[in-house]
């Protein structure tokens, strides 16, 4: 199993709702788990927050979330199987995001403030989920991603909207990407 990227197909496509949950499930999500930390690993500056099935070319509604955002120490991370939104409210609120599958672009995307979702966890239990703030953020995130929606798709105004990540961790507006590009080939593997 390999994350995908863009332009890959199937990451437009809408993932299939789970009808059992069986070993073929949990094995998807432990290798949903599996190569989450593994990016993670190879990306020092990142956290790998959340991880949706289509992003391992698997057309599945599962979602896997970090239970701990800002620890990179807490490598656990809940599965939550056909997840739904089932209100949204609050103001919306721009703020960065990436993707695991949007290699080294990020962008200001306009979400929702509060969330509430419905989804089972891998044990099969029926949970309701409420959620603000960069939880609400990354449950949209993800849920989008079963939809074949990624998170580019969100930003309207697009001239001040798309950042990359140097090699000390700053996010800089692509505007200076051709630039640093020049000035750094060993950041882009090309050295």
């Amino acid at each position: 199993m390999k994350i995908i990227t863009t332009p890959d197909k199937r990451l437009r496509e809408k993932s299939e709702k789970v009808r059992q949950i069986n070993f073929e499930v949990l094995d998807i999500i432990n290798d949903m788990r599996k190569l989450s930390l593994d990016w993670e690993a190879k990306h020092p500056y990142e956290l790998s927050a959340a991880m949706a099935a289509p992003q391992m070319g698997v057309l599945k509604r599962i979602i896997i979330i970090r239970d701990d955002m800002e620890d990179k120490k807490n490598a656990h991370f809940t599965a939550l199987i056909n997840p739904e939104v089932t209100k949204t409210e609050g103001k919306t609120v721009v703020d960065f995001e990436g993707c695991l599958s949007v290699p080294k672009i990020y962008g200001k995307v306009p979400r929702p403030l509060k969330v509430r979702v419905k989804a089972k966890t891998e044990d099969g239990k029926e949970i309701r989920i409420k959620a603000t703030g960069e939880l609400a953020r990354t449950l949209l995130h993800e849920i989008d991603h079963l939809n074949g929606v990624l998170f580019i798709d969100h930003i309207r105004d697009k001239s001040d909207a798309f950042y990359y990540m140097d090699d000390k961790g700053e996010l800089l507006p692509v505007k200076n990407y051709e630039k640093d590009v020049r000035d750094n080939k060993k950041l882009w593997g090309e050295e």
